[in-house]
Parts: structure tokens; sequence; C-alpha cells
């Protein structure tokens, strides 16, 4: 029989509805339950793409006497840590004070009134690897939480105050100028891997933040060994198995250090930043490689993870058949059953596809040498190897379709899609591609429809329900892509709602004490601490995207209340930029904008002429990361009225004319895109 996940949207949650544990989600029932039969819970935090938490769920959820062993002593409460990242955060800072360690599955032991007491990960069936079996935490736990209450109470009040001061710690201060910049490159280069790319050893994680970090110091500085790290980087993992060769896309991560064997589920956050990371680097360098890695990374989304209301889907399954990475890897024998005989040689030669493997006896698809190396080997020219690649690369992605998918996480998740919106609406800026601005439209037609409910935010939908509260980086990511597709479109809807969220940030998540937002809303639900993450993760932290579009909707809406609040976080974080840039990426992109000479953009003309479309094209060319566009057509008064910057700024002589501004200060309007490149680079 079903158990209480039952009536849950959360895939992961649902995949563990007919587990013989007594499951709740987290919520008063569990906790007023916890309470009245003053029993300790026991909270199980994980994610629907995450392998280890499959295997726990199997080997210990699953498992009759573990769970009659659970159900006896503790009430039982199991949450997605992409619902509901307030507890995620929360009990992971509590899980690695306790262990120094932390990850998913993550296990934690709480008092009633929601205080840890004992904390770990993953725990076996068995003892073993020095690990004890996780029936021996459970009785081991019941037995301290009955016999030795108040050992538990103690070790629960010692958390809890740790808890309480990390949100409250105050960081030391550094000056907020071009020094802090430069050191925090000059760190992050110092850490590079420039013969296989990345940052350190395995595993390797991409790390765009911390890329584009790089990226803005070689275009502020000229620093030619920054760019070259960026591209090693990019084209590493392009070439890698942490890339799908076939179908586009990049995986979680890789155990390795060279970019081959990944951990397979495929992130929608992971594709957003490394899309957005590889048009850039196209618009820096003009390399085509670049472009094709952004085009096939956008269109996996399109085709795999967009719902048919056009909401973007959260994450793939490594697992598939009950292993992992089943869906993606290859023999030769497969290879050649598909493919004509010559066309299958150059496939497996160019794809590194051995008899041995090169994992678990089969093959994750890579490029182990370049492909004008390739091409010279095989005796082709780089067009012709081109043109058989795509159709190798056709042939083989319809045959593995047919194969049984990867569970699909199809919940929508509000700052996700943020994220994913901001580099559709840049790709199709950068790309001049209509198709990809239909896709960021119709996302945020779908994100302000279903999701926003009396200007409050939600962060999930699932099924035709919009659930829980928007958090901090609910309303910053979304507000962020909003700003990307008003640059995009020039319709203000997009402008006016991303000014909303603006407020509400500071309505709902502003602490005027310690100059910073909380995670949560002032009128969330009562935890044991009140969250506020300050560092990057696998995604920027709310703060720093906040910082960035706060700054830009400044420039854009001449709010300067907007800009101080930006420039109050920055000083209040600027010595954790610092001391640990690596954990501050996209905190230090936006210090980037904040002191640079912020490029305004104006163009005057109307939208799909195509006088107008050439000037859009001159702004988008290049790596230029420090400006605001705005635009409108001729009469179009009401975008005049929201904009200050479009305000007096007429078409010349009937033509599509372009506004080069600084502070609203412009230089001579023009009409010639030869001379908007002038300058633009003169900026």
């Amino acid at each position: 029989m079903a158990n209480r996940l039952a009536n849950e949207t959360s895939p992961y949650l649902l995949q563990h509805k007919d587990n013989p544990v007594d499951w709740y989600p987290w919520g008063e029932e569990a906790l007023e339950r916890a309470r009245r039969e003053d029993k300790p819970i026991l909270l199980s935090v994980g994610y629907s793409a995450c392998h280890w938490c499959h295997v726990m769920e199997r080997e210990s959820f699953e498992d009759e006497q573990t769970a009659r062993m659970m159900n006896e002593h503790f009430v039982n409460v199991k949450v997605d840590r992409e619902e509901r990242p307030d507890i995620d955060s929360i009990y992971m800072s509590a899980v690695q004070a306790l262990t120094r360690h932390g990850g998913w599955p993550m296990t934690v032991f709480l008092t009633p009134d929601g205080a840890p007491f004992y904390g770990g990960t993953y725990f076996p069936p068995v003892p073993g690897r020095g690990l004890p079996s996780f029936q021996q935490v459970l009785l081991s736990l019941a037995d301290a939480y009955e016999n030795r209450r108040d050992e538990v109470l103690r070790s629960a009040e010692s958390v809890r105050d740790f808890l309480k001061a990390s949100t409250s710690a105050e960081i030391p201060r550094s000056a907020l100028g071009p020094e802090l910049l430069y050191a925090a490159a000059e760190n992050l280069k110092a850490q590079l891997d420039r013969r296989r790319g990345g940052f350190g050893g395995a595993p390797k994680f991409p790390q765009p933040m911390n890329l584009e970090v790089l990226m803005r110091h070689y275009h502020r500085t000229g620093d030619r060994e920054a760019l070259e790290g960026v591209e090693i980087t990019l084209r590493a993992m392009a070439n890698g198995g942490i890339y799908d060769q076939l179908g586009g896309g990049f995986a979680r991560y890789a155990v390795d250090d060279r970019w081959l064997v990944p951990h397979f589920e495929k992130m929608l956050y992971d594709n957003a930043l490394l899309s957005r990371a590889y048009l850039e680097a196209y618009q820096a360098t003009g390399n085509g490689f670049y472009r094709r890695v952004a085009e096939e990374t956008l269109d996996y989304v399109v085709r795999d993870m967009t719902s048919p209301e056009g909401g973007f889907y959260s994450a793939e399954d490594a697992d598939s058949e009950g292993e992992e990475g089943k869906f993606y890897v290859w023999t030769p024998e497969e290879i050649r059953d598909i493919l004509d005989p010559e066309l299958a040689e150059l496939a497996i030669r160019y794809w590194g596809v051995t008899e041995a493997g090169n994992f678990e006896g089969k093959n994750i698809l890579h490029v182990p040498r370049s492909a004008e190396a390739a091409a010279a080997e095989l005796g082709l020219s780089s067009d012709e190897l081109r043109e058989r690649l795509e159709e190798a690369r056709t042939g083989l992605l319809a045959a593995r379709e047919e194969r049984v998918r990867p569970g699909r996480d199809d919940k929508v998740l509000a700052a996700w899609n943020g994220l994913m919106l901001r580099s559709f609406a840049l790709a199709a800026r950068v790309l001049d591609r209509e198709d990809y601005r239909e896709v960021a439209s119709r996302n945020a037609s779908f994100l302000l429809e279903k999701l926003l409910d009396g200007g409050r935010l939600r962060r999930s939908y699932k099924d035709g329900r919009a659930r829980f509260n928007g958090y901090l980086e609910d309303y910053a990511m979304v507000a962020d892509g909003l700003v990307a597709l008003y640059e995009a479109t020039f319709e203000t809807r997009w402008l006016a709602a991303a000014d909303a969220l603006g407020d509400a940030l500071f309505e709902l998540f502003w602490d005027a004490g310690s100059q910073g937002f909380y995670d949560t809303p002032v009128d969330h639900e009562e935890l044991v601490t009140r969250p506020r993450d300050i560092y990057d993760n696998a995604t920027p932290s709310g703060n720093s995207v906040a910082v960035e579009v706060l700054l830009k909707l400044a420039l854009l809406l001449d709010r300067d209340d907007y800009r101080q609040r930006a420039e109050a976080v920055l000083e209040n974080l600027s010595g954790g930029m610092e001391q640990l840039p690596a954990a501050f990426g996209r905190l230090l992109a936006a210090l980037d904008f904040y002191l640079s000479r912020t490029r305004e953009v104006a163009v005057v003309g109307a939208p799909e002429a195509p006088d107008t479309r050439e000037l859009i094209g001159v702004v988008y060319a290049g790596y230029l990361p420090n400006k605001v566009v705005a635009g409108r057509a001729p009469d179009d008064d009401e975008a005049a009225g929201l904009v200050p910057l479009l305000e007096e700024r007429p078409a010349r002589d009937g033509r599509a004319t372009a506004y080069v501004c600084e502070g609203y200060v412009c230089q001579n309007p023009t009409t010639d895109p030869l001379e908007l490149e002038r300058q633009l680079q003169a900026a």
C-alpha cells in the first residue's frame, strides 16, 4: 500500500511512495506527530537524479526489516532538496559541521522541534569502509534518544547554536576595487589544470561561473593566459564523455580528471550555465566550435527537457534499467549494426570506441583527438568529416532513442528556469535565432502565468500544481531571465515583470541589519534557523544573482534604490570574494559589472526592419559583458515612458539609430553599423 508520499508532485518523493517506510513529506503533520509521540525525526534528503539515493532506497528503504526499525523508532520524513532548498541548506550545514563532509543522500536525525543531533550521507546495509550499517545507526540512535536524552539534547543545542551563528556571522570587508578582481582572477588561474582543463583534480565539475570570472578578466585586462585557460577547459569538456556526443548537453560532472567518465545525470542548471559559457566564448573568439556546442546543448533542452506548456524540466537520471549510464554507452558491434561499414568505422575511430571499452566493458563516446587531426588521419577534409559525422550522429541518435530512457524529473523549478531562460534569450541575439526567441518567450509566459500568484512566485510546478513559497534564488533568477528576454525582444512587459520581482526582493528577503538577503521570505514557516546561503555551489547564490540583476535594472529603469542595495551586498561580502574567490564567481561577475564603465545601448527602429537587426547584430557580435540594451520602435511612447534610456532618442532620417551611452550621456547617435562597432570597441 502506498504511503503518504503518494499525494506529492515531486518525482523523487513519488519514487518512494511504495516503500514500506511510513514516509511523511516535510510539514506540520510529521512535526506534530514527533512532538506528540516524543520520537526523533529521521530526515532523508535527496533528488531524483541522484544515483546513490537510488542505491540506498534499494538497499534500505525497500527492505522490510529496516523499514520496521525506522517506523518503530522514528518519524520518517522524505524531502526533495530541489523543492525545498531551505531544508537542504540548513541540514547540510549541520551534517558538514558534524562530519566534515556532505552530499546526497543526506540522512539527518532531529529532535521533535527540528534540531539536528546526528547526521551523515549514504549508510550501507552492512558495515564496511569505516561506516556502520544503516540498521546499526538506527538502533544506536534510538537507544541514545531513549536512554541518553540529555546527551542528545546537548548535541542538538550545540548544532542549533552553530547554525544560528553561521547565518548571522559577519565577514571582514575589503575595498571594492579592480585590485580585488585582479587577485581573484590570479587565484583562479593558479588552480587551472592547463593540460586537461578545469580546476583541480578528480572529480571535476564544470564551474562555469569561475570560467566567467576569467573571461571577464581577459576582457578587462587583455590577459591571454586567462582566456587560454577558459578555452582549454571548454574544449576538453566538449570533447569528453561529460558531453553527450550524440544528443548534446552536459552531465553533472566527471569522476576522473580528464572529463571522460561522467556521473551520467543531466541537470537543467548545468546546461543553462554551460550553454551561456559557450555562447560567450563564441562572442570572445569567433570560434564556431563554441557556437556548435552551445546550439547542440540548447537543442537538447528543446527536444528532451521542455514541457508542452513551455516550462523546462529539471533533470534526467543517470540510471536506466537499473544500470548507471546504460542509455549512453556503446560497443563496436552495436555501431556496426546500425551504420554502413565505412561510416561505422569512421564513427568508431572518431569517438574513440574500442573492443575493451572505457566504461565497464562498453564505450563512452568522446573525441580523443582534434577534428583536424582526425580528418587528416581519415584522409578527409574538415568539411567532409563534419558531413559524415553528422550522418553518423543522426543514425546513432535515432537508434539510441529506441532504448529505455533514463528517468526524467519533470517538475519545473522557477530558479532553474530563470537560468535557462537567460541562455535562450542570449542565444536568440548572439546567434540571431528566432526559434530560440520563441522558446524563451513561451517559457517566460509559462512562468508568469503558472508560477506567479498575486505577485508571489512559487518554487515548483508539476501536473497543474504550483507549490511552495518561492525562494530568493527563484525571484532573482527569474528576474534575471526576464531582463535578458527584454533585451532579446524589447517587449516592455518582460522588463515590467522583472521590476516587480525586484521590488519583491526587498519586501520579502531584505535584512536591513546585515545589508543582505535571506533565502526564505519573511512570512516563511519558522525553521531551526533562517537560512542565508552566500556561496555559489552548482548554481549561483541567490544573493549574487540578485546583485547582478538589480544593477541591470538600476540602469534600465533609473532605480537608484536598486543600485544602493546591490552596492551594500557587494560591500558586505567583499571579504568573502577576497578570501574565497572560487566560491563567489557570480558575485565577482556582478562586481566587475559594478566597477566597469557599463555601456547603455539604445536602439530605435522598427524591430524587424533589416537596418534595426543589423545594428543589434553589431551589439552582440563581440564579447561585451558589461552592458544593458534597450530598444523601441520610433512611435513606441510606452517604452520611452518605462525606460529612461529611450527618452528623447529619435530615429534619424527615418533609419534605425543606435545610441551608446554612459550614465545616460550618449555619444553621437549613429545609423552606421561600422561606426557603432567603433563606439562599442572604444568602450
